[in-house]
This record gives C-alpha cells, sequence and structure tokens, in this order.
C-alpha cells in the first residue's frame, strides 16, 4: 500500500498537525510507530516522517526513537511552575551567575529568562532584560549547543552515547578518541567558564570528566543504564577541586604568608580542608583532592604568597612555573 497524493498544506495547517503529532506521541510514552501517527492524524506516513524532522530540528521538541517506535521525552513539557516573588528573585540570581561566568550564548537560558520576565514585576522584568541583552552579546555556538541537547536528552532518559573527544593540549601524550559513556552529570565549572560530562566511560571502565567543548561529535544509542548508588556520585565529587573527580586522592599542604592567611581563612576551600596557624602570623592550609591539575591555578593565583610543602611533584611544578613566567617577564 503507498501513501496517497498529499494536499498542499499552509503555514497555519502545519502547524496545527505538528501540533497534533505532539499530541499523539504524548499519548504514547511507550513510543508509537510513524504509520499509526499517520493514521490518526489522516496524513502520509512520509509527512509524518517530515514533521518529527522539524519537531526536533526547527521547533526544538526532543523526540526519540528506537526499533521503529518514536516518542517525546517525559520532561520536554513541564506543569506550570508557581514561583513566589522571593524564589522567582533566587531563580534570577542563580540565572546571572551562569550568564557571567558562560562564554557563549545559551538559547535554553535565554528562553527561561523570557518565561520568567513575562511573570515578574516591572522592575524586576527591566533587571531580567538587562541580562538577556548581555547574553545575547555572547558568540553563539550551534555544535556545542546541539551536543548539550543531545548529553541533556541522554542524562534525562539514562542512555548511553558515544563520543569523540579531543584531549586538552596541555596533554600532548593523549590521543583523541571514542569513547562509550554513561552519562551521569553535566556540571559548570566557576574555573574554567566552561561545562563538563562526568560519566562512567565504558572504553576506561572507571568515572571520567569530558568538557564538552572538546566532544567533537555525540550520539545516542539505544541502550540504557542504571544510575550509581546514591550518594556515590557526590561523594567522589566531594574530592573534586572543582569538576575532575577521576584522578587519585593527593594531600596537598600549603603555608599561606601572614598577608594573606586570614583572607584564606574566611572561605572554606574545600570540604577536607584543615588550617593551622602559626606564631608568625603565617597559615598551614592542608586537603586531600582529587589530583593537582586543578588546584594547581588557585595556587598560582596567590603568586608568592603560598609555598608548596607536599607533594613535592606539585612543589617543583610550580617553581618551575615561576621560574618561567619570570623569565617571559624579563626578571
Amino acid at each position: 500500500m503507498t501513501d496517497a497524493p498529499e494536499r498542499p498544506f499552509g503555514k497555519r495547517d502545519r502547524l496545527a498537525r505538528m501540533l497534533r503529532v505532539v499530541a499523539v506521541l504524548r499519548g504514547h510514552p511507550e513510543g508509537i510507530r510513524p504509520a499509526e501517527i499517520a493514521r490518526r492524524v489522516g496524513v502520509a506516513t512520509r509527512t509524518v516522517y517530515r514533521d518529527l524532522t522539524a519537531l526536533e530540528q526547527e521547533v526544538g521538541v526532543a523526540v526519540w526513537s528506537e526499533n521503529g517506535l518514536w516518542g517525546v521525552i517525559d520532561d520536554e513539557f513541564l506543569p506550570p511552575l508557581k514561583l513566589t516573588l522571593d524564589e522567582a528573585m533566587a531563580v534570577v540570581l542563580s540565572a546571572r551567575l551562569m550568564v557571567r561566568y558562560a562564554d557563549k550564548y545559551d538559547p535554553d537560558l535565554a528562553a527561561a529568562f523570557e518565561k520568567l520576565e513575562e511573570v515578574l514585576p516591572a522592575a524586576l522584568a527591566e533587571h531580567v532584560e538587562r541580562t538577556l541583552d548581555i547574553l545575547a552579546r555572547h558568540p553563539r555556538d550551534a555544535a556545542f549547543s546541539e551536543h548539550v541537547h543531545r548529553l541533556t536528552r541522554a542524562w534525562a532518559e539514562r542512555r548511553v552515547v558515544t563520543l569523540e573527544y579531543e584531549p586538552a593540549r596541555y596533554a600532548p601524550e593523549a590521543a583523541a578518541r571514542k569513547a562509550v559513556v554513561r552519562p551521569y552529570l553535566i556540571e559548570p565549572s566557576l574555573q574554567t567558564h566552561a561545562l563538563y560530562l562526568i560519566g562512567w566511560d565504558e572504553t576506561r571502565d572507571g568515572l571520567r570528566t569530558f568538557k564538552i567543548e572538546r566532544i567533537r561529535d555525540v550520539a545516542l544509542t539505544p541502550r540504557r543504564f542504571d544510575p550509581p548508588e546514591p550518594g556515590s556520585l557526590e561523594e567522589a565529587l566531594r574530592g573534586a577541586w572543582d569538576i575532575i573527580a577521576d584522578q587519585p586522592s593527593t594531600a596537598v599542604a600549603l603555608r599561606f604568608a601572614p598577608a594573606v592567611a586570614s583572607r584564606v581563612m574566611e572561605t572554606t576551600w574545600h570540604p577536607t580542608q584543615r588550617v593551622e596557624s602559626g606564631a608568625d602570623g603565617s597559615l598551614v592550609w592542608r586537603a586531600t583532592v582529587a589530583g593537582t591539575i586543578e588546584i594547581r591555578l588557585w595556587i598560582l593565583s596567590w603568586g608568592d604568597e603560598v609555598e608548596v610543602l607536599e607533594p613535592a611533584a606539585l612543589r617543583d611544578d610550580v617553581a618551575a612555573t615561576h621560574r618561567r613566567a619570570a623569565a617571559l617577564n624579563g626578571g
């Protein structure tokens, strides 16, 4: 049996038809075949395939397909959220923090701001509008946004993904590789102003951290995975200085000069930190962190006001970095 010839659809007809397709998808959370959608909507099957593609690529509705069945992500359409004025302000401030540290335009963050703006009092709405103006000046990166969307979908559906990943330039021994990953978490970093995927790398049989900007391609597989044991991911991240939790635990000891000791004590920099004040006003700071890649940058930011006591390899690295900096700057 072949599809019957179709009459041309106007824009309004096409929109109404696509809304009906979405309604059918939502009514079948287990999935439905395009031929059955076509029968219910009253169009050719090939039109349904075009509409499914348009829903994802043009409208931004996240659909899934597996074994011939199609569906829409359960959380694609969330119920209305009622917020008090103080709760809405808390959301605005959280998003403002994201805007300050983001280095790319985030269409989903912009859409969330626009919805908030509609329901806020004038004074707060003007604040949101200024935030949207700032966000609009950020550069666009369509590939990055698409990768975030696919990873978010995989995270929400607990689906395994395949990645093509480019290593960091500071690790010349690492080569570009493919990875099969169970996405556990997408996390922003205040230190690098970037987004990271944290998940179980089946290729390396361990928890790994992937900077999303270095992902060259990502594809969802039909395979599902069970979530990690409750609390296990949080416990692993507890050792991270910022994002990286897949490095060996390392005991770090630092001595801060009296001039900055009080500033260091004002903040809890890491959940494992321990401090000890010296008779001369200095401060010995200790913590156990996952590797030294991230804490190294924090140590260097204190210049000559901090001395690395341990580990020895980190002390040597910081000293060599300062020597190179002095030579580069004419010291």
